[in-house]
């Protein structure tokens, strides 16, 4: 068997593609980013007071840091560096997410807020759908950087806290986010915690992770 040329059955459900016909695992757009990654921060002492966000804990395997400056005339991100402990899905992810936030004069806070994992995603050309987890990180560290931001301007009636009840505090995996993977077609553990993560930074909520997928399965698709 040629090493290079993966079978179908290996292909099966490992790349999530706008066109569904690809033979990859990773784009042409993912590797240039994970070789070549944008924005990186080298010196975070010298990159001053910037708002900061961190998302995850190196010990549970993915972790995020965010620095953000903005214009406090127009409200927009002049720029953005980050340092990420994971793989080259979430270095890729992390990468894109700074060039769309910062590109075209930079987006507005409020744009930046409504960045979501399947944006990035989109511009990476997909990812597989094993390492779709890696890019949920950087919008909710993103976010996290809008409220640092925001407390240091003095503009507390901008910070917005994330929605839903914290169900992973290490990870910040909410019911919302839970939910929301349950609609999207994860109906066990297993599968939400690929969407999510949650269970991974703080396994001891995992039970709980467990009755709340029974009951929006429950809830949105009836009992089994």
């Amino acid at each position: 068997m040629n090493p290079t040329k993966p079978t179908d059955d290996a292909r099966k459900g490992d790349v999530v593609s706008p066109t569904k016909d690809k033979g990859w695992f990773y784009t042409d757009t993912v590797k240039d980013h994970f070789f070549h990654p944008r924005n990186f921060m080298q010196d975070e002492s010298a990159y001053g007071e910037a708002a900061m966000g961190m998302v995850g804990s190196p010990a549970c395997g993915d972790a995020m840091k965010i620095w953000i400056k903005v214009d406090p005339a127009t409200g927009r991100i002049s720029d953005m560096k980050w340092k990420t402990f994971g793989c080259g899905s979430a270095i890729a992810s992390t990468s894109m997410m700074s060039v769309m936030v910062t590109e075209n004069g930079g987006m507005t806070l409020e744009d930046a807020r409504k960045l979501r994992p399947q944006n990035i995603m989109e511009r990476l050309g997909g990812l597989p759908a094993r390492k779709v987890h890696c890019s949920v990180l950087g919008d909710k560290a993103l976010r996290a950087a809008i409220n640092d931001w925001y407390r240091r301007a003095g503009q507390h009636d901008n910070i917005e806290i994330e929605q839903g009840r914290v169900i992973d505090a290490t990870l910040k995996i909410t019911d919302k986010d839970i939910e929301e993977a349950v609609l999207d077609g994860a109906d066990t553990l297993e599968k939400v915690q690929a969407k999510t993560k949650v269970g991974t930074g703080d396994p001891s909520c995992i039970p709980e992770v467990e009755n709340l997928i029974r009951f929006y399965k429950e809830k949105y698709f009836g009992a089994e």
